[in-house]
This record gives C-alpha cells, structure tokens and sequence, in this order.
C-alpha cells in the first residue's frame, strides 16, 4: 500500500479568521483566549479537512510564521525583547511585529513607543511567503521548549488524528538565520545538535512514529562545509527512537542526490513537480532498500488540475518496485495555496473547472492513491472527469490570443533602452522637478481606513453605483494629497484608495486573467494576498490609472508620481500559466504595461513609479540557474519603463529581499530612483554599494512600515548618515520601505513627519 500524506495545510482559514483575530488581539479588541480558542478550532477544522490520509501533519499551525515558532521551541530569543513582561505570545509578537498587543502599561516596557525593533523578514526561497529571520551571535545558547508542539500533539490525538509532526530541520535553521556579530553560524550546530535530540526524544516519548524534519536548502547549491553539517547532524540524531521523514522542495537535488540518499534517516520527501523525474530514477539506485521515498506530485505552489492519469503512468511502475516503501504527498506545504475551491461561487465556471485548491489538491491525492492500491478502475469517473478539465484547457479558445502573440514576437533590443544614458538624463529631471536635496516622497499607497474598504464593498455589491464610488474614491485621494501637503512630503502619491492590492488592481483590468473570491494566501502575519489567475495571453484593454493619477495632480503643483506594478511582480505574485515559459508571460506583461506608462507621460505625470518588489522573489534557488531568469526579467522591466522621454523620472521600488548579490542586474534596469527596504536590516542591505558604483539615485527605506512602531528624527537622520557612508548625498532619497495601506494615520503621520524633519537636518548639515 502507498502511504498518502501531506506536508502542511494552509492555517489563515477558508474565510481569514486567522487574520481577524490576530488584529482584534493587536489592538486589544479581543482577549489572549479568544485568539487561542480560534487557532484550536481552526487547527481541529483542518484536522477534519485532512481525513482519509495516512499521516496528517501537526505543528504546520502558527500564529505568524514557522520559522519563528521554531525559534521559540529552541529558546533562540533576540536579547532586546527579554526581561519584558506577559508571556511567550508577547514576546513571539514583539520579535515578530516590534511590539504585542496594545494592553495599559505596554509604552512603560522599552523603547521607541513601547516597542522593540521587529526582527528582519525576507522571502520564503522562491515564493511571496515571509519568513521572521533567526537571529545569532556567538554567544547563541540554545534551550528546547516544546510546549507549543505538544499542545497541539495533545489537541490532535484526542481527536483521532494520524499525526505527523512537522519541524524545521536543524541545518536549514542555521542556514536560513543572519549572524548579528559576524560570526559562523555553523559554530552553532554543535550546541544546537543537542537540542534536536533532546526535542526528538519528547516527541518519541509522547508515542510518535514519524516526524518530518523539513530542510528545504538541499534544493540550493552547498559547499563543502554545509554539506558536512548535514551528515554531522543527521549521524547525531539517528539514534532518536522515532522515524525521520527528511522533506525537501522547492526544486531539485541535483549534485546534493549522493548526500540526501545516503543520510541515515528513514524517509526522504522529494519536490518532482519543481524537479525531475530523472532525479527520481536517480535516487531509486542511490536510496537503500529499506528507505521510505516520499514524492511531491501535486503542486503544492500552483492551482492548476494535476493531470492524474500522466502522473499514474510513471508512479504505476515505481509503486510496483518499492511496495510501501513509495509515499506521495503534495511537493511542499499548502501553506502557498488557497483553502477551497468549494467556496467560489461567482468564479467563471469554465476556470473554475481547471483548478484545485488546498482540499481539491488533497481529493487529487487520495484519487491517486486509491488507483495506485486498487486499479484505475477503482477511480475511473473521477480520472475522466480529470481528462475533460485538462482537454477543455487545452483548447479553449479564451486561452491564446494571436495578436498577443504576434507582438511579444516582434519585441527587439532597442524596445527596452532609454534615448539618453542616466548622466544626460538626470539633469533634465533636475531642471523640471526642482527638488532639494534629500528629496521626500512615499512608496504609494497611504491607510486602506474603514470608509475606504466599506465603499469597496458597497460598490462590488452593487449597493453603490460607480458614480458614488467615484466621489468617494476621489475624496480619499484628496484627503491624502492634503496630509502630504501639510507634512511638506517633496514628490506626492495619490495614495491608491481605488486598490484592492498592488497586483489583483491591475489584472482585474487587464484580459487573461481571472479572480477569486476566497482565494487567499497568507504573506506574513496577518498579511494575505489573494494573487490573480493568470490564464490565457495578456492584453490591456484601456487605461488603468491615468484617469485617477491625473485627477490627484490637479490637486497640488507639487509632483505626483503615476503607481504601477511591474511585469515581473505580476507574474510572480500571480498563479501562473504551467503552459507555457513565464517569461514569455512576463513580456506580455510587460507590453500591457509599457502602454499604461506612455499613457500616464502623455497625461503630463513627471514622475512615475514601477514597483518591482518581487523581482529577486523569482531567482532560481540554484546561482547557476540566475542569469537566464534575471536576463528575461530585467529586459521585461526595460520593455515596460523605457519608452518615455529624458524628463520623464522613472522610479522603482523592492522590498524585503536580500539585492547585495544582484545589484548589477538591478542597475541594468536603469531606473532613475530606485527605492529599497533597509530599516529592518540597519542599512545592511546597503552593504552592496561599497564594492560596487550604482550610478542612479537610490531612497533606502527609513521607516519599517510592517512594525507600529513611529520611527523618530534621530533614528531616521542616523540611517541616513550610514546611507550616505555608502552613497553620495546628492543621490540619495528619503522614503518608508514599503506602502502605508496597512497602518493607520494616526501612525503614519507622525512617522512621516519625522521624516520630512530628518531630511531638514540632513540638508542642514
């Protein structure tokens, strides 16, 4: 028999109940029991979602990131949020966001307005998934707390669950985390090793068969000495009485097969949709005997139908050659997937056809494995009714556009260059924007406030009829043009009160794509995003924003910069087409695109905005793999920004990504202003600019809008004075790292007002 599992199950909720409450908690609205009974209840309803498994995981539920639980279960706390009062969920809050929940006396404990400085948060490898970075010193002591997983082994086995707990693996853990003071982090493994044990051992002791130990980075390219720490730790923890099920995916194992196959673990989990099935064959005569091989045949990144019957044709044979040594399983976590389709009632219903969500996903793979212990036949309707999806994709006339097609076909060289190089240009832009020096502006979007969302809402419902939308859209616009106004903000934004999301906004108006109703996706936190289906080939039917751009410039004769996303962040924050290249995806993006810019310019917009804030969330997990991927990005954001003129300022924006190690590509770009997240990161993501000479303007964030904490005047001016160790002045912008939409006004002014002061005392000096 072939064992069916799953790696982790999305923990938001099919309706974000997750998020609500983590917010009512924030902001002291609900009780610290109150969020625990929801996370119990959303833990058991998954549980139940999950029935008809062979082993269901435990411990993939958290209240903001698995990393960070794992963080805590290894006593790995940052110092700053030590000695604070209220119990490990205050202090998981205030690594994770800079402070808990509001509660009397929480401004007495530390400072900066009754915060600590939030931990830095980067990409989850290659997907739109943030990750609370472990923090390390050579001090780092390691201490197990295992009360978090063995609540929730408790909750699941009263409940009759067939459990597998889930944690993340001891070397990933290391890899993964940033060393504050320099030091080694593999120094650490010998302390951390004892730890594991010790945390396997519990676990053995509560009567568990099999954990799954994920260590994702076998996917990546390790040296000598990583590769050493994987046969270190896995020799050291092979005498733990239970059986360790050793997940990676995300990609292949390539060159690290020998090492994966031949660690002394009972079970090896492989990712074959972002793999090979050569890699499979590979490993079968690497892998002993007795070794469990589990494999990821369902997307767990995607939401396209698998196409059943092609995965049984190669998994038949393998099924009759390792009896139950064969498990399958999802290729990663659906963390990254929606809840259920089930819950979409107003999607197209020819698309709607071709996808699966997290629970279809977990039907497709007790479909397989029924066929695989009992025959075809045993499934046949639901193999047919698979077939007729797949066909009916395959040729729906919705799906290609030729005109499309014809165009990305002509696209050459001189479509993504700019007529003057940045040294010509720079001085026009100066001549007809009149900026001081340290010029102020913000990344886009200002307070999505409750008005807004209820106008939203009364508009899609068909409550409020547009021309009602449009006075209310128009007044927030306004409100926020006024607040810059009086803040003395140097370039101004228009705010995006009109936006749902950066990326859903625009391909709601662009042909090709299709929208959920339900189909959310957890980024951070409370954070979700609800990324569009990309499906057939991309055309832009009409102007998007200009309309609204140019309304928020008749308001004020500062400049207005024109906001858009671009070709590359919408294709990576989408779910995107399996059938064909996404790059060829991402020039039709970017041809979409490049007209809505020539359109804002034509309307008298001066300065305009592409944000690419997912453009490194898309490097290949292997640097060999890098320049293909950076070479057909960087041309599809030339393509989309370089028709304009000299004058025309072109800005770009990237958040919360590691850039040091592609800084080349991004100043191929060529944009005139970029402007990146460091506040987090105390200006280390700068760290690039002393080797090498960025000739453009740059604006490093100064203001860590993820956190509620208000920077001050000397925090920001200090940021700036180690900017400007790396960057000349004259270069150099003063921006938050990211959009506004998520914080509250009364936060963002005073923040921004500190701003505007702290670029006053720079020009001072």
């Amino acid at each position: 028999m072939t064992t069916i599992h799953n790696l982790g199950f999305p923990r938001i909720g099919a309706r974000r109940e997750l998020k609500f409450a983590l917010e009512s908690y924030w902001t002291g609205e609900s009780s610290r029991d109150a969020l625990k009974t929801l996370g119990a209840e959303l833990r058991q309803r998954h549980w139940v979602e999950q029935q008809g498994l062979d082993l269901v995981p435990v411990g993939d539920f958290s209240f903001y990131d698995q990393v960070l639980d794992m963080s805590f279960a290894l006593g790995n706390l940052p110092e700053r949020v030590q000695g604070f009062h209220g119990d490990a969920l205050d202090n998981y809050f205030r690594v994770a966001r800079g402070r808990s929940a509001a509660a009397k006396g929480e401004e007495d404990h530390g400072a900066c307005c009754g915060g600590v400085a939030a931990a830095e948060m980067t990409k989850w490898f290659d997907t739109n998934y943030h990750y609370i970075v472990p923090e390390f010193t050579a001090a780092t002591r390691f201490k197990l707390d295992a009360s978090r997983l063995l609540e929730q082994l408790a909750e699941a086995r009263a409940q009759g669950v067939k459990l597998k707990p889930v944690i993340i693996g001891p070397v990933s853990y290391l890899a993964l985390g940033k060393a504050k003071d320099g030091s080694g982090k593999l120094d650490l493994l010998e302390r951390l090793l004892p730890v594991y044990a010790e945390l396997l051992d519990t676990l053995a002791a509560q009567g568990v068969e099999w954990v799954q130990v994920d260590e994702p980075i076998l996917v990546t390219e390790l040296d000598a000495d990583w590769q050493h720490a994987f046969n270190t730790a896995y020799h050291q923890l092979k005498s733990a009485r239970l059986k360790i099920l050793l997940a990676t995916y995300f990609g292949q194992l390539q060159d690290n097969k020998y090492l994966a196959a031949n660690l002394p673990v009972a079970g090896l989990h492989v990712d074959v949709v972002n793999g090979s099935r050569e890699d499979v064959q590979q490993l079968l005569g690497l892998l002993p005997a007795h070794k469990v091989l589990s494999l990821g045949v369902i997307s767990g990144r995607n939401i396209w139908k698998t196409d059943l019957n092609a995965v049984l044709d190669w998994l038949e044979p393998l099924a009759e050659r390792l009896g139950e040594c064969l498990w399958i399983a999802p290729s990663c976590s659906l963390l990254h997937v929606p809840v259920d389709l089930d819950s979409e009632k107003k999607l197209d219903p020819e698309i709607l056809s071709w996808l699966a969500f997290a629970k279809q996903k977990l039907d497709e793979l007790r479909v397989l494995g029924k066929a695989l212990s009992q025959g075809r036949d045993a499934v046949k309707a639901e193999l047919a009714q698979n077939q007729a999806a797949l066909a009916a994709r395959r040729t729906s006339p919705r799906v290609n556009n030729p005109v499309v097609q014809a165009a990305v076909a002509r696209i050459d060289a001189q479509l993504g260059c700019r007529a003057s190089a940045y040294s010509q240009r720079a001085p026009q832009q100066a001549q007809r924007l009149k900026l001081p020096a340290y010029p102020t502006t913000t990344i886009g979007s200002f307070p999505q406030t409750a008005e807004i969302r209820q106008a939203r809402s009364e508009f899609k419902a068909g409550r409020l009829e547009e021309v009602g939308y449009q006075a209310a859209m128009r007044a927030e616009i306004e409100r926020s043009v006024r607040e810059q106004e009086r803040l003395g903000l140097d370039v101004l934004v228009h705010g995006e009160a009109e936006r749902n999301d950066m990326v859903e906004y625009f391909g709601e108006q662009l042909d090709g794509y299709a929208f959920s109703q339900f189909g959310w996706v957890q980024s951070y936190g409370s954070r979700c995003v609800k990324p569009p289906i990309l499906f057939g080939d991309i055309s832009r039917p009409k102007a998007m924003t200009v309309s609204w751009i140019s309304y928020a410039q008749s308001l004020t004769d500062k400049p207005m910069k024109g906001m858009l996303t671009g070709p590359v962040t919408i294709l990576n924050w989408s779910f995107v087409r399996d059938d064909q290249p996404r790059s060829v995806s991402c020039k039709q993006l970017a041809l979409a695109m490049r007209e809505e810019v020539l359109d804002l310019e034509k309307a008298g917009v001066r300065v305009i905005q592409i944000d690419e804030a997912a453009l490194r969330e898309g490097l290949p997990l292997r640097r060999s793999q890098w320049k293909q991927y950076l070479d057909w990005a960087v041309e599809s954001f030339r393509i989309t920004a370089n028709g304009v003129a000299d004058e025309t300022q072109i800005h770009t924006h990237m958040c919360y990504s590691e850039f040091n190690d592609i800084i080349e590509s991004i100043a191929d770009m060529d944009a005139d202003v970029i402007t990146i997240e460091t506040s987090r990161s105390d200006m280390e993501l700068l760290d690039a600019f002393e080797n090498f000479h960025y000739p453009n303007e740059i604006g490093p964030g100064v203001y860590d809008i993820h956190s509620p904490n208000i920077p001050t005047q000397e925090h920001i001016v200090g940021l700036m004075k180690k900017a400007a160790e790396r960057i000349p002045a004259k270069r150099l912008w003063v921006n938050p790292d990211c959009g506004l939409k998520t914080r509250q006004w009364a936060e963002v002014i005073p923040a921004l007002r500190n701003m505007v002061a702290a670029a006053k005392i720079l020009r001072a000096a």
